[in-house]
């Protein structure tokens, strides 16, 4: 069964509809003929693949303006767009005459109308899904028990916002048997409009955790908005070992309606025992009074809650037990997110083990031509068949090759019989090749360059094992890897954002190659997120970022004497802390001949490190304006302890003295923008902002605020090499200083100290987590390779080993050291692959 779903920022349905009936549901006003059949929305005008049947809504937001896209969108073939702003429209006839344009006063307003309609006309029981964490698994994995028998829509991806919402409701089937949307909310007041578009049958609460809690006056008020989903549902199903989430629904709805699981008295499906063993979890629980059994492919606790969720709604929707049994065990693992790192030969591979169907592939298709336009690359696509197509398949194959050929891809792989038998429907002018098998595909390549320059989609369904294809075309296969969640990082940019004004300019700083996450990607993901400046700390790492096609303004923090060349040469911009640089600055600018180059100025308010002082701005200011060459852009200091309530009178003290030297300097050079503020500073001084901030060590999750939940973006990882067990009172490891109390089973992990790993942590005093559980380092870190104490964990060979990341925090491994998390991170080697992950 071909499981259907809505795309990314583009939305399908099956019946079309037309413009003029599109104002008629909005309320808006029609500027054309109206005839222009529409079968897709979309929001973002870089994801689109149907444009003659897309109504692009044009949507305003403090980063961009939707409006400013349609001229080009127009040459793209877009006929119909839905508009707040009259003025787009052309007066020229023909112009009209070819394009239909909605008028309306709220864009996000009529896009829920277009919702309510779309939800209106469908026969689909609708599943609303909502919670903390989990929404989009318990979604994927619904859509995966349900649909070997039945028709299935979901929102894709994790579109569950004001915007996201909508659009996924939009490609609700009139005749689908089951839609099923999550819903997600951060702020109070906002879940009853999301609730209106989506009005679930049967609605599912996954869990109640720490996300978006800073925005709400109590756990319990936040539970509340968030239930208000499941107002008019016929059944609810949630853990009821939550306690305060019984509470809640116990509270608002009737008990005929709430349907429970977990270990609770008044659990319905009562979970008696869960047993792990290696890579298997076994569920006993009983339903109806009557035991039964399943066994899922899972050992964490919270993939078991979810587990639990469906296994719940498949008892409510009265599935027989030994079917349940053969579908749990069958649940795969859901990767919701994209992956990218370095191939052989200049490549990148973008790897989207998420899902396969359409509406997966697009975004992901979308996300390697930015990639490869990024970093001046081919864009490559290695796909196997569709999984379980069984109605229209060459419809679908179809509208693969139209999609390929819409997105202007370069090469394209198919790999599987089915993609063979319609290798006829590709477009003869891209490259094409395919293969009937994966083991063909790899015999091809094998021995001999097959790619060079490309950025490479590999996207395969479950059963063709496509991360063979990854470790073959993958430039190193060291399984200790440094994630960095880019996805995460964008969000705790904005968190940062949130504190300022709308006019206030961002500096992120991205020196010593982004903390050590890598500052070519991270700098490329906030420049999309629309930072106004980067900061590095030497100019070889500014030409570098030039060099990858960076154009943002950089500052360089640290100029060399010898670096002006290089400065000047790619338009980067460096700090002036004292009169020696400032001089030989000027000097090495008028030589060049050049005039205005900006700078920016350094003053020293209490660190005493660099900068200038009070008294050095008279003889500044002279010298700055004794030429032309160039011009303070920007003036800054440092303060010394914003993250700490103790140096709270230091910090307005500092803040102060630098306001009473701006002004001065302001007086001279008026249009000079002032910065002081760093990332505790934003969250503890925000009315300090004058008009630029610096954000730095806040971007991976760290705050100034104690129990603020910012996300933790970087995660170190290895792998379990071996286990073996060892009598009580042997010793492990070099110097014998590791000595096992009991009969013990060591693991070794393949991280040392050239990895990164400090030789502190050895010796029982750092923690890894496997499976979940903390496992204590014994003996001496290695250069290589370390040993872990596993007795108490059923673990085995092969086993994920985390030794930071949200699991096992940061902080928790510096403070164990006596350190700061900026040290543990940046102290990653680079021989540690970097891996970067999208949600």
């Amino acid at each position: 069964m071909w499981l259907a779903t809505s795309q990314n920022k583009e939305t399908a349905m099956t019946n079309t509809i037309t413009a003029k009936e599109i104002a008629d549901i909005t309320n808006g006003k029609l500027i054309g003929d109206g005839n222009n059949i529409i079968s897709r929305l979309s929001t973002d005008s870089r994801t689109l693949s149907w444009e003659n049947e897309t109504l692009f809504v044009a949507i305003k937001t403090p980063k961009r303006d939707g409006h400013s896209f349609i001229p080009q969108l127009i040459n793209r073939g877009v006929k119909s767009f839905l508009i707040t702003d009259a003025s787009i429209v052309n007066s020229d006839e023909a112009y009209v005459s070819t394009v239909d344009f909605i008028l309306v006063d709220d864009a996000i307003s009529a896009l829920d109308k277009l919702a309510k309609f779309k939800r209106n006309q469908t026969n689909a029981t609708v599943v609303g899904i909502t919670g903390s964490n989990g929404k989009t698994i318990v979604k994927e994995w619904l859509a995966q028990l349900l649909s070997t028998e039945k028709k299935v829509v979901r929102s894709p991806r994790s579109f569950n916002s004001k915007i996201g919402v909508p659009l996924s409701v939009w490609g609700c089937e009139k005749d689908c048997d089951y839609a099923i949307f999550e819903a997600g909310i951060s702020e109070p007041g906002e879940m009853q409009a999301l609730h209106e578009i989506i009005r679930p049958n049967i609605g599912i609460f996954t869990h109640l955790g720490e996300a978006h809690s800073e925005n709400f006056s109590s756990e319990r008020s936040k539970c509340l908005e968030k239930i208000k989903l499941f107002e008019g549902c016929d059944k609810i199903i949630y853990n009821a070992d939550n306690r305060l989430v019984d509470i809640c629904m116990s509270g608002a709805f009737d008990a005929a309606k709430l349907v429970r699981f977990g270990v609770s008295d008044n659990a319905d499906v009562k979970v008696e025992k869960i047993e792990s063993c290696g890579a298997n979890s076994t569920i006993t629980y009983c339903y109806k009074n009557k035991k039964e059994s399943i066994t899922v492919p899972f050992t964490d606790k919270g993939e078991i809650e979810n587990a639990l969720s469906c296994l719940t709604f498949l008892l409510l929707i009265g599935e027989d037990a030994n079917a349940i049994k053969t579908k749990m065990s069958k649940l795969e693992n859901i990767a919701m997110r994209l992956a990218i790192k370095q191939a052989e030969n200049e490549c990148i591979i973008v790897d989207d083990s998420y899902q396969l169907d359409l509406g997966s592939l697009t975004p992901a298709i979308d996300y390697v031509v930015n990639v490869a336009a990024s970093h001046k690359l081919k864009s490559t696509i290695i796909l196997s068949d569709f999984p379980g197509v069984a109605d229209n398949e060459s419809g679908l194959y179809k509208e693969l090759a139209h999609l390929v050929s819409q997105k202007h891809i370069d090469r394209f792989i198919g790999v599987g019989a089915t993609l063979s038998k319609y290798k006829s429907l590709f477009d003869k002018s891209i490259q094409t090749e395919f293969y009937t098998s994966k083991d063909e595909f790899l015999s091809s390549i094998a021995n001999k360059i097959h790619f060079k320059k490309e950025a490479i989609l590999i996207k395969g369904a479950r059963n063709f094992h496509f991360e063979d294809i990854e470790e073959k075309l993958s430039e190193r296969i060291h399984e200790t890897r440094l994630e960095v969640n880019l996805s995460a990082l964008a969000r705790n940019f904005h968190y940062f954002r949130s504190h300022l004004k709308k006019e206030t300019k961002m500096v992120s700083m991205v020196k010593a190659n982004a903390y050590g996450t890598g500052d070519i990607e991270v700098s490329r993901c906030l420049v999309a997120e629309g930072v106004d400046y980067l900061a590095v700390a030497l100019a070889d790492e500014g030409v570098m970022l030039r060099k990858a096609g960076i154009d943002t303004p950089i500052i360089v923090m640290n100029p060399e004497m010898n670096s002006f060349a290089k400065m000047f040469e790619y338009n980067l911009e460096p700090e002036i802390y004292n009169f020696s640089i400032a001089k030989q600055m000027i000097a090495d600018a008028e030589k060049r001949g050049e005039r205005d180059f900006p700078f920016h100025l350094k003053l020293d308010t209490g660190m005493h490190r660099l900068g200038f002082e009070k008294q050095d701005l008279p003889e500044l200011i002279a010298l700055l304006k004794s030429q032309n060459s160039i011009r303070p852009k920007s003036v800054f200091s440092h303060l010394v302890g914003s993250d700490g309530v103790q140096f709270d009178d230091f910090t307005l003290h500092q803040i102060a003295l630098f306001e009473d030297m701006t002004t001065v300097l302001k007086a001279e050079f008026p249009s000079i923008l002032r910065h002081i503020l760093n990332s505790a500073g934003i969250e503890r001084f925000s009315q300090y902002q004058f008009d630029m901030v610096r954000l730095g060590i806040g971007h991976y999750g760290f705050s100034g605020i104690e129990g603020k939940s910012l996300e933790e973006v970087c995660t170190l990882k290895t792998k379990i090499l071996n286990i073996r067990n060892v009598k009580k009172g042997e010793t492990i490891g070099y110097g014998r200083q590791g000595v096992t109390e009991r009969d013990s089973k060591i693991g070794v992990i393949g991280l040392g100290y050239a990895d990164g790993l400090d030789r502190g942590l050895g010796c029982g005093v750092g923690e890894v987590v496997v499976r979940g559980k903390k496992a204590k380092i014994i003996g001496r870190v290695c250069m290589d390779v370390c040993m872990i104490d596993l007795t108490d964990i059923d673990a085995i060979e092969g086993d994920d080993v985390i030794v930071f990341g949200p699991e096992n925090p940061i902080e928790g491994v510096a403070a164990k050291l006596n350190t700061i998390s900026y040290e543990v991170l940046t102290g990653v080697n680079n021989r540690v692959q970097r891996i970067y992950v999208r949600e």
